[in-house]
């Protein structure tokens, strides 16, 4: 953008009272204790503790003190330059050599300005002393007394806020209403304003199916007697093109048909800007690739087509991760896994995983076993398709039952946008239980169907948007001929309050139930428990349940559980969370709200670039007799 003055100045929960700590490492994690155990980095991230690593790099490291005064009564103007100001951020780094510091000052004066800029005030001044002389009066190799932190001050005087006087879009931009742009006269002219609405058209004109659409003319001039702007706006839209031929660039195990295919990019296809952003997000999360670019031709084809080019560079194949987990109530517990992400060329994932739990117990038969090998396959049959199938031998030991099971599925899930995806898998399991109802064996054959719906803005730690979820699960029970399926539901919400999203209220709700057949038909696995970091926090893992006359849980054919948090940051890496969950199990087809059992507590969150870190503490409050008194839960990602 140019600017003209006529005056220009420059998971895991614990189980009862028992805590959990958990301990993992993978090929792609691991913790580093630095600077005598004064520190803890987490993939290169200073946890907490001193990081002075940063003065051994740095050569003839020079040590600064900077004061910045802003010049302003405006709170928000203030902390836009103190966050735009690096010799700020990184007062406490040292930089390399005297001339390190003038260089960085000069630098720091083009961030202030720019943000003087995008605050519209186009008349402010930058001033910069080191040492007390101004930056502009220093030789070429200054030297300054290092006895002690060289002194650094930046004084912003920011002017007067500027408006919009006039606005001129030309071009393909002609006939445009500036209102839809924030550009309408007497409102204030920030660069970032101005540069987006540019930014806008072209978007605008390119989802019209126009790929060459550019900017040729972006103009502000800034008057300062009047402290307005004028601007001028200037597109070229271009002919409307179709996709032309896509080609691959980069591949080596994976083969460029496939990448093709999977991209969804097709030849005669309407090019669309979102199109194109959806076809990278779609091969960046199959995990075979380590980047992935699609580059655009400057021009068309003689067909008229517009050619593009898929670039890859492709990751590591094979990987692996083991993991540890102690709990005071059940002891320690390792895992391990070993993974394929290109088995034939075509993405093909495979992997192998195993565990053991509470290992320490007395009687070897209470071990918690898993092991289990999964394939899927992305683009099966159709590009939008993925089959999967797996196989899973366990034993599971919670205070409600003790179960073996060997369970084998087959699935295919189909996208049928970017946020619906619909599934459907055929199971078969064998389980062994030992519970309330004594000791039972079950063959079950089940079709679950799934519907899912994913609008959140984010994955991991989402601000706005929805997920909602419907299964229907319908299953037979050879050995006791019992028919029975079960139908659930979840739906969780997300909505941010304040200028930066600073609160995020988030809220699920979840309800199934289960019809046909009686509880003791029907395998303890199936059935419905609630408690522990999944649905109701403070309570132990599966501890809401319907009780027998001998005080021992039998699950429920019904449950209802609900969650209300407020997620608020405090800082950039730091937040807290009050929350409040709600359940009730039920052993009738409908839930009764007979037991209707709550927890509350409160978590810290730490942002990290994978998702934040979670620690939750909760307590029930209205306990079962010799219950659980309190649950404390970790795990990367929020809660839901």
């Amino acid at each position: 953008m140019q600017i003209r003055g006529k005056t220009p100045k420059a998971g895991f929960a614990s189980r009862r009272t028992g805590t959990m700590m958990v301990i993992a490492a993978t090929a792609a994690l691991s913790p580093i204790l630095v600077d005598e155990a004064y520190a803890f980095k987490l993939f290169g991230i200073t946890i907490f503790g001193k990081d002075d690593s940063d003065a051994e790099q740095v050569p003839d490291p020079v040590r600064y003190n900077v004061d910045l005064t802003a010049g302003t009564a405006d709170p928000d103007l203030t902390e836009a330059l103190q966050n735009s100001s690096r010799l700020v951020g990184d007062k406490d780094k040292p930089v390399s050599g005297d001339l390190g510091v003038v260089v960085k000052a000069r630098d720091d004066r083009d961030r202030l300005i720019a943000t003087l800029y995008e605050k519209a005030r186009y008349g402010g001044v930058v001033t910069i002393t080191i040492g007390g002389k101004n930056i502009d009066d220093l030789p070429p190799n200054p030297v300054f007394d290092r006895s002690k932190p060289v002194p650094v001050n930046v004084s912003v005087d920011p002017g007067p806020v500027f408006h919009v006087r006039d606005v001129q879009f030309g071009g393909d931009a002609a006939m445009r209403n500036p209102a839809d742009y924030d550009l309408a006269p007497g409102q204030e002219a920030g660069s970032l304003v101005i540069i987006k609405a540019g930014d806008k058209i072209v978007e605008q004109l390119k989802s019209e199916g126009r790929p060459l659409a550019k900017l040729t003319k972006r103009e502000v001039v800034a008057d300062h007697r009047s402290n307005t702007v004028d601007i001028i706006i200037t597109t070229e839209g271009g002919p409307v093109a179709p996709v032309g031929s896509v080609g691959v660039t980069g591949e080596k195990g994976v083969k460029p048909d496939f990448i093709q295919r999977y991209s969804r990019l097709n030849r005669g296809d309407a090019y669309s800007p979102e199109a194109l952003k959806k076809a990278g997000d779609r091969l960046r999360a199959l995990g075979v690739f380590s980047s992935v670019t699609i580059h655009e031709a400057n021009e068309l084809a003689a067909d008229g087509t517009l050619p593009m080019t898929i670039e890859v560079s492709e990751g590591k194949q094979r990987y692996f991760g083991f993991g540890a987990n102690y709990s005071t109530i059940d002891g320690f517990g390792v895992q391990g896994y070993w993974g394929h992400r290109n088995l034939f060329g075509e993405a093909e994932s495979l992997r192998i995983e195993g565990a053991v739990g509470r290992l320490g117990e007395n009687d070897i038969s209470n071990l918690d076993y898993s092991a289990g090998i999964s394939f899927t396959k992305p683009g099966a049959f159709l590009p939008a398709g993925t089959l999967k199938a797996s196989i899973l031998a366990k034993t599971e030991n919670p205070d409600a039952y003790n179960a073996s099971l060997l369970t084998g599925s087959l699935g295919y899930a189909y996208e049928l946008s970017d946020q619906d995806t619909v599934s459907a898998a055929g199971e078969i399991s064998y389980e062994k239980d030992d519970d309330a109802f004594g000791q039972n064996e079950y063959l079950t054959f089940a079709l679950p169907l799934t519907y899912e719906r994913d609008a959140r803005d984010n994955k991991f730690n989402p601000t706005e948007g929805y997920r909602a979820t419907l299964a229907a699960t319908p299953s037979y029970e050879a050995f006791n001929g019992t028919i029975f399926s079960s139908f659930e539901g979840s739906i969780s919400g997300y909505q941010a309050i304040g200028a930066e999203d600073n609160v995020v209220f988030a809220g699920k709700l979840a309800a199934g139930f289960m019809v046909g057949g009686e509880l003791q038909d029907i395998p303890a696995t199936r059935r419905f428990f609630a408690g522990g970091g999944g649905s109701v926090r403070g309570y132990g893992y599966q501890e809401i349940s319907p009780y027998d006359a001998d005080n021992e849980a039998t699950g429920g054919k019904s449950y209802v559980t609900a969650s209300l948090e407020a997620r608020v940051r405090i800082t950039d890496t730091i937040g807290i969370v009050p929350f409040l969950d709600v359940g009730t199990v039920s052993a009738e087809t409908f839930p009764d709200f007979g037991d209707f059992r709550a927890g509350a507590g409160v978590g810290i969150r730490y942002a990290t670039p994978f998702g934040p870190l979670r620690l939750d503490f909760a307590v029930p409050l209205n306990k079962y007799e010799n219950g659980t008194a309190y649950g404390i839960y970790a795990g990367i990602g929020q809660s839901f």
